[in-house]
Formats: structure tokens, C-alpha cells, sequence
């Protein structure tokens, strides 16, 4: 493997594939240069003379805009770029040519459910309307899997801190994220634990279920019962009862509902494991299936890109009017909108939020988007969503398991333990990441460099298959499982 990648004609610099030593004498694209300092692995190299105000490619496209002169060889950072990133912007429609998408006839054990989707686990979910009765339904649901050990794939409870104190749009955004989860085909049943006196109150949430889907939830206000423990378990009792006879059936890759998402990125994100994840979601989609794209705020300065893919100008406005929206959000806040990368992001070699993004989008490969979602709304249609939701990992991964995600793709550069409520399958952008961290990791990335996406395009799908079947995630096997609520308005 050769110590530079030049991964477009246009760029005038080149990725570190290993540490580059002072002195080091390199050829990449057809230039060579002498690396005029140490540079570290995923961190960018300068393959000509940039002048100091002039925009740097990579991927083919800006990532910034140099603040000082830089000679081929120089070590391209946060030292002498920054962000073209400014505020809200004007769009205009321009479509792409749309290729026809791969497809697959590969099949996973999945569960069907009477409105037909699909789920890839059986569980009991113990969703509390307000943080007051989080505990309470843990408790209920760490006695109730005791209980109920191999009966289902699972019994949880998913707790968070809000749902009371909040008005508007904040609470009705509790509201519909908690729905939505009930909602999910993963749940073979599903307890409402409120306390009685929340503004999140147990009527208005299951007024916001569908009615078909009802006949799987339960619900319990706390204040209104002696023992609100024992009653709780009684009514998981009665959930496991009814999800115990559902069984794994033969079912095609198309039935899955895919989320997107990468967390702790580093310089190699948008080289191995992005791009791959982007492969399976043109598999899924063009096998008939679902995919959802959000983090908005990290598509900022890639967005163009998404935008000439739209379906069609409605969807066009509505991409157009979630971007700008959530960058009015950063604004009207006072922060600028480039408030990113991380501090991990910097130190793998991610040096602007344009770099940053233009290696996220790739998670989506290269379908049209066909539906845009706001914040707690479901996937409604086949094809690649767009889901309002922030880049926080906990806040948007929870978000696309609420849109019903029933398998989300997770990729990282830097390594992180979370999990969310529906399989979190943890995909590093390195092999070192997967060989340090194996306990966190379900697929190294890493050979994309040495032997090509095909390859390990086919063996993260055969993956894909045996976890969506059953098999369980590295966060699943940690008990790693959790939901986090964006909340935007006052606390009270």
C-alpha cells in the first residue's frame, strides 16, 4: 500500500495512509514531493504551492481556504486552513443524472408484523414518558428480563430525563420521538410507564400512535397504582406472551430499514468506511429498501451534493429548507455554523466542517433522496430519506431508531462504545481502531486501502445479514443501549 492517496484529479493534496517522517521523499497523482515535516496517518499533504487565500480540494471539491502560503510537502491542518462556512444560503435545483442502483436477491430472518414491515429483533421495550419514572422502568424491565430469560430476544427500557418542564415545540418533539420508538418494528410489544402528573401525559402519547399498532402497547401512570413494579410486570407479562409467538421467517435484504451515521470520525472515515457503508445503501435501496441520512449540521457544505440527488423539486425545496433552518438554529444562538469538527475529528486529520462533510455524505451512497423528515417523524416511503436530527451520536442515532431504523450502520475512526434501540452495527474506518478496540467493533473497514471496496462490500453485506438475523452487535453484547431526546426549547 503506498503511503499517499490521491483521491481526485482536482485535489492538490494527498492523504497520509501511514506516519510520514520529515524528509520523506513521495509521489501521489503524479507529483512528488519531500514531506517537509512529520505528518500523521489520515492527515493531508500538500502536492503543490497553494497560495494563501486560494481554496484546497479534496474528494474533489473546497474544504476550505488557506490562511497562509503552502509549499508542496507542507502538512496541510488547522494551522493554514479555514472554513469557507459562513451562514444561510440559496440553492438552486440542479439535478444529476441518476444511475440504476445495484440490487441483491440475499435474504435475512427477520420478523413480519401485522402491518408488514419487517423487524431484526423481538423485544419488549419499557418507553417512560418522563424522566420521573425512569428508574422505575428499568427496574421494571431488569426483573422482567430475569423472568423471562430466551422467551424474547430481549426486554428493555429505554429512560431519559424529559417529557415534564417543557412547552411547544420542545414537548410535542418528546412526544413524537417517544411515539415513533413505540411505533418500532423491532418492539414485540411495548409498556408506557408515565407518572400521572407530566406534560407528557399517557393520553396524548397514544394519541399519537397509530391506532393499528396500539394493540401491542400497554401503559401504567405511576401515582394511579399501589405497586407500580408488580403491576408493571404484569403487563410486560402479558407483552411476552403475545411477542413469543412471532418467529424469524426468510425475508429479502429489501425489508430492512437502514440508518446511516458516523461518530468520532477520523481522516479515513471518507476514504474506507463511509463509502462502504454507502455501497449497502444502494444495495438496500436498490433491492427495494430504506435507508435514512441525517447529523444535518455535518452535511453542511456538502449539502449541493444531496440536493442535485433530490427526487424532484419538491423534495429539492424541502433538503434546501432543513439546511437552512437548522443554520439559522446555529445563528440565532449566536454560534457560527462551522462550530465543527470535534476535537477527535481534528487530531485523525479532519481539518473543516466541509472535509468533514464531504466524507459523511458518502455514507449514502449514490441513490436519489427521496423523502425529507422532521425531527420524530417516521420513514414513510422506499428509497433514501433525509431526517432532521443534529450530529450529537446519542440524539441522532435515537432519532433514526424512532424513524424505524431497524439496523443502523455506524462507522468511526476514533471508536465509541454506545448503543441505541435498534442494532448498532460499529464499522472502523482503520484496522488499528478494530484491532485495539474489538470489544466495540463489528466490522474493520481498514481493507478497503488494500483490497478494494468490491471486497469488502461483500463481506460487510454476509455481516449485515447474520446481525440483522439475530446475531448480536458488539454494543448489544456490552448492554449498551440507550435513547437521548434533542431538547431545543426552555426548561420550566
Amino acid at each position: 500500500m503506498p503511503p499517499l492517496l490521491h483521491l481526485h484529479p482536482r485535489d492538490d493534496v494527498a492523504v497520509a495512509l501511514r506516519p510520514i517522517a520529515a524528509g520523506t521523499a513521495l509521489s501521489a497523482g503524479g507529483r512528488s514531493v519531500v514531506a517537509a515535516e512529520a505528518v500523521p496517518p489520515g492527515h493531508k499533504i500538500a502536492l503543490t504551492s497553494i497560495a494563501a487565500g486560494t481554496d484546497v480540494y479534496k474528494f474533489g471539491w473546497p474544504i476550505g481556504r488557506t490562511t497562509a502560503d503552502i509549499a508542496p510537502g507542507a502538512h496541510v491542518h488547522t494551522h493554514n486552513v479555514e472554513t469557507r462556512l459562513a451562514g444561510v444560503e440559496g440553492y438552486t435545483y440542479d439535478p444529476v443524472r441518476h444511475e440504476p442502483l445495484p440490487s441483491t436477491g440475499a435474504e435475512f430472518l427477520g420478523y413480519r408484523r401485522t402491518d408488514g414491515r419487517v423487524g431484526t429483533r423481538n423485544e419488549i421495550w419499557i418507553l417512560p414518558t418522563v424522566g420521573c419514572v425512569g428508574r422505575t422502568s428499568e427496574r421494571i424491565a431488569s426483573i422482567a428480563a430475569a423472568r423471562h430469560d430466551r422467551t424474547v430476544d430481549g426486554i428493555h427500557a429505554f429512560s431519559h430525563p424529559h417529557g415534564c418542564s417543557q412547552l411547544g415545540s420542545d414537548l410535542e418533539g418528546t412526544r413524537a420521538l417517544v411515539a415513533a420508538l413505540a411505533c418500532h418494528p423491532n418492539a414485540g410489544g411495548v409498556l408506557l410507564v408515565g407518572l400521572g402528573c407530566e406534560s407528557n401525559q399517557l393520553d396524548d402519547l397514544v394519541a399519537a400512535i397509530p391506532e393499528p399498532l396500539r394493540d401491542r402497547v400497554r401503559t401504567l401512570r405511576a401515582q394511579g397504582v399501589k405497586d407500580e413494579v408488580e403491576e408493571g410486570l404484569a403487563l410486560v407479562g402479558e407483552l411476552v406472551a403475545e411477542a413469543s409467538r412471532a418467529e424469524r421467517r426468510p425475508t429479502p435484504i429489501g425489508e430492512l430499514v437502514l440508518g446511516l451515521k458516523c461518530g468520532g470520525s477520523d481522516g479515513f472515515s471518507g476514504l474506507t468506511a463511509n463509502p462502504l457503508v454507502g455501497r449497502m445503501a444502494d444495495m438496500v435501496v436498490g433491492s427495494g429498501g430504506s435507508a435514512i441520512l441525517t447529523e444535518i449540521p455535518e452535511i453542511f457544505g456538502a449539502e449541493h451534493l444531496l440536493m442535485a440527488r433530490a427526487r424532484d423539486a419538491e423534495v429539492f425545496d424541502r433538503i434546501a429548507a432543513l439546511v437552512n433552518d437548522f443554520k439559522r438554529y446555529f445563528l440565532e444562538s449566536g454560534q457560527p455554523v462551522s462550530e465543527n469538527p470535534s476535537p477527535g475529528n481534528l487530531a485523525g486529520g479532519i481539518t473543516t466542517l466541509e472535509e468533514k462533510s464531504l466524507g459523511a455524505v458518502q455514507k449514502a451512497g449514490q441513490s436519489l433522496i427521496d423523502d425529507v423528515l422532521r425531527y420524530g417523524e417516521r420513514v414513510r416511503r422506499q428509497g433514501l430519506t433525509l431526517l432532521e436530527a443534529p450530529g450529537n451520536d446519542a440524539v441522532s442515532s435515537t432519532a433514526l431508531a424512532a424513524a424505524g431504523a431497524t439496523l443502523i450502520l455506524f462507522t468511526t475512526g476514533r471508536g465509541t462504545p454506545l448503543g441505541f434501540p435498534a442494532p448498532t452495527v460499529k464499522i472502523a474506518s482503520n484496522s488499528d481502531l478494530a484491532a485495539r478496540k474489538p470489544g466495540w467493533i463489528d466490522f474493520d473497514a481498514g481493507g478497503v486501502l488494500a483490497n478494494g471496496l468490491d471486497l469488502a462490500a461483500t463481506a460487510l453485506l454476509d455481516r449485515i445479514l447474520a446481525l440483522a438475523s439475530g446475531e448480536p452487535t458488539a454494543s448489544e453484547r456490552n448492554d449498551e443501549r440507550e435513547i437521548a431526546i434533542w431538547k431545543r426549547g426552555v426548561t420550566l
